[in-house]
């Protein structure tokens, strides 16, 4: 391509573009296209909803309850008219149920919603006229299960429905419909579910209400997400009423229908921490994502990538870790990283000699790399602030060390892999120009007004916001200038791309309720202790199992699951009692309990976010060989392999606090500087070349030595630098001896 934007943002003929249209994903398979009066009708939802969180957040606050209620409503609306039950591949073809069929579910639900809005409506007339509202008596008997049983049913009839280009099923306007009555009824009952909600007592009706909102948001998760959230959810669910008969650590008293569906759907599950943050920090971020996409500054950050590393050996994979972790950072998902990058670095790594299930992998483990590079972090880091409640900047701070080492061990790999291969980079004429890109560095200015407003005190809703208005001032510079139609469609696309991970957020929110009505997260912590505390075992042998079956749980957790849902369930159950155990070694420390929660919350963060390049179940690995051609499964081996210091950097936490720059500045420095050098070795090791080829026998002295770095002490520094220099200097001598003579 011959045509960029330089500087001051003219197009020119002495730019080459590598990346264009970056930004721009395809739609999931599933998701309705439409065009006319449909188009118009949900972007002005879209837009609504967009628009809504901004007020709310910056303007107008809401009070809380009713604020998430009403996010979560609005995202079920969105969702259930833009995604439909199953892949629209076979649009036109007839499915189980015909058109009629589906119609007369349809108005069969429809009665159902009436005889449950009635009631609703007039309770709301009553309390605005001063009056009191008995949930549990007259229409309402009737019309909660009837509501209840039209919601499921229509649920079910879209798996079998007949799919119509550009169209939306019946039975899901009337899912629409069910989505708006439940946030009308639980804002009719509102003060007094705040007291009622998990005990004996509460109405019937509020039982079904609340049944049939589940149910909305498990399946909206399975449309944007598939089975492994959803399966997970109602395994915990069925938990809680299968107690009695569970074995050991698991086993409870059991609760009622009653207590489990109504607890559920409070602050202590669905309306809990998780839409707490999606509510808040995830929409505002998705929102700033969006506008950096409509301003193409995705372009620019993969452009900017390959001017940089482009030449160098290796060098479209090179380009994947530098793209990919900044895309990453502000996606949100790792296989969305894979999905809008991957299009473009995977089939260029092919062309310089790498194997497709080696590029697949290099981008797997890139794009994985995202979610744990600061400022943004994939929104994970909002999460942990909310659980944790630890400040969002002392959280992102912390990140630093170890995502400069995770993606430094990543290049690492890359370059061994290329010198291994003898690789070329790309060509001059095959990339862009470095002092044209330079000209356009202001494209980083959103970025950079993120992070200085952040560390400057201002809240992380004010930081976003301001961030999301110097997107769109810095895009006047660049051809691409947001003016209101351009705004409109970044509110627009801000919503519609939240619709995944919103629904994520609340479903794993109902995971959050269960483990807090059956307790199973203190069992779990308990049993953590019996391990590390075992009389057959040494202490540190008995610790070392006991994070190792802590890391365990948090992959089996992850697996399959986008990353916030799978840290919010792994924080749940695995951090409390990592927690406790890494507390005792802390007494030095100013305040042992903040600094055992940041180490606990960052170890299983680490843990849910390297599971999408986890085999058997690895969604990152998945997407790329889906690009590469690969096999699916030895891509994700290889993205296991490349991302293998992700699984080491959890375990220098515990030993070496200051990794997460807990401790002195000096002590900081060092671990940095030794881990660096252990994810050298590290990387030389698995992939068998340094400066020459590899031995077995010196790759198993590279991987002892990497081993001994984790520890973070002075003699098992001091003896795995003594082992890395045992190797790097025949490696020197044997490098010379491949050199032709002058």
């Amino acid at each position: 391509m011959t045509d960029a934007r330089d500087g001051g943002g003219a197009v020119t003929d002495d730019q080459r573009l590598v990346a264009q249209g970056i930004d721009d994903e395809p739609a999931p398979s599933n998701q309705r296209q439409f065009g006319g009066v449909l188009w118009a009708f949900f972007a002005v939802l879209a837009i609504a909803y967009t628009l809504f969180h901004l007020l709310v957040l910056n303007v107008a606050p809401l009070e809380t309850w009713t604020f998430r209620l009403s996010h979560v409503a609005g995202v079920l609306v969105l969702g259930y008219g833009l995604v439909a039950a199953r892949n629209l591949g076979a649009e036109g073809t007839p499915g189980p149920i015909s058109d009629r069929l589906n119609l007369a579910v349809a108005v069969l639900a429809l009665v159902g919603l009436a005889i449950g809005a009635l009631p609703t409506w007039q309770g709301h007339l009553a309390l605005a006229a001063g009056g009191m509202v008995n949930t549990g008596e007259g229409l309402f008997v009737i019309g909660a299960p009837a509501m209840a049983i039209a919601t499921v049913a229509c649920v079910v009839a879209g798996w079998f429905s007949t799919l119509r280009p550009g169209r939306v099923l019946w039975t899901d306007w009337v899912l629409m419909l069910s989505a708006l009555l439940v946030l009308a009824y639980l804002l009719l009952i509102l003060d007094r579910h705040r007291f009622s909600n998990g005990t004996s007592f509460a109405p019937a009706a509020d039982v079904w209400f609340c049944f049939a909102g589940l149910v909305l948001i498990v399946e909206l998760t399975r449309r944007v997400t598939g089975l492994a959230l959803v399966t997970i959810s109602v395994v915990f669910a069925c938990y809680a009423f299968a107690g009695p008969w569970m074995p050991g650590f698991l086993r409870h008293e059991g609760f009622s229908l009653t207590e489990t569906i109504t607890y559920i759907y409070s602050d202590k599950g669905v309306l809990g921490p998780t839409t707490a943050v999606s509510s808040t920090y995830i929409i505002l971020f998705i929102v700033f994502a969006a506008f950096l996409q409509a301003s193409r500054v995705g372009d620019y950050f993969v452009n900017f990538a390959f001017a940089t590393a482009g030449r160098a050996r290796g060098g479209p994979a090179k380009v994947a870790v530098f793209a990919s972790g900044l895309m990453g950072m502000i996606n949100g998902t790792s296989a969305g990283n894979v999905v809008s990058t991957g299009s473009l670095t995977i089939p260029l790594m092919k062309k310089v000699g790498y194997r497709p299930q080696a590029a697949g992998a290099i981008e797997a483990a890139a794009s994985t790399g995202g979610q744990i590079m600061p400022p943004i972090m994939g929104a994970g880091a909002f999460i942990m602030a909310e659980i944790t409640g630890i400040p969002y900047t002392e959280l992102v701070v912390a990140a630093i060390i170890p995502a400069v080492l995770y993606f430094a061990s990543v290049y690492f790999m890359v370059d061994f892999e290329a010198a291994r291969l003898g690789m070329r980079g790309m060509s001059e004429d095959e990339l862009p120009k470095f002092a044209v890109l330079l000209k356009q560095v202001y494209l980083f200015i959103p970025i950079v007004i993120l992070i200085a407003a952040l560390f400057a005190g201002y809240s992380v809703i004010r930081a976003g916001t301001l961030s999301i208005v110097a997107a769109t001032v810095v895009s006047w510079l660049t051809p691409y200038w947001m003016g209101p139609i351009q705004i409109l469609r970044a509110l627009k696309l801000g919503a519609e791309m939240s619709i995944q991970i919103i629904a994520v957020c609340a479903c794993s929110g109902l995971i959050v309720g269960v483990i807090a009505l059956t307790g199973v997260g203190a069992r779990f912590s308990s049993l953590l202790l019996s391990v590390a505390s075992s009389p057959f075992l040494p202490e540190a042998i008995g610790l070392l199992l006991a994070m190792v079956f802590a890391m365990i749980v948090s992959i089996i957790l992850g697996m399959g699951m986008p990353t916030t849902a799978a840290y919010a369930v792994a924080a749940s159950v695995v951090a409390p009692g990592l927690a406790t155990l890494i507390e005792p070694s802390l007494l030095g420390y100013a305040d042992p309990d903040r600094t055992s929660r940041l180490i606990a919350h960052f170890f299983v963060f680490y843990f849910a976010v390297i599971s999408a390049i986890t085999p058997p179940v690895a969604l990152a690995a998945y997407a790329a060989a889906g690009i590469s051609g690969a096999d699916a499964m030895k891509t994700s081996f290889a993205s296991f392999g490349t991302g293998l210091a992700a699984f080491v950097v959890p375990f220098v936490f515990f030993y070496s606090p200051a990794m997460l720059l807990e401790g002195s500045t000096l002590q900081a420095i060092q671990v940095a500087c030794t881990a660096m050098i252990g994810v050298y070795m590290l990387s030389a090791g698995v992939r068998g070349f340094m400066l020459a080829p590899l031995n077995m026998l010196q790759r198993g002295l590279l991987l002892a030595g990497a081993i001994c770095m984790i520890k973070g002490g002075v003699v098992t520094d001091l003896t795995g630098i003594a082992v890395g220099l045992a190797v790097f200097l025949p490696q020197r001598r044997a490098l010379r001896a491949l050199q032709p003579a002058e």
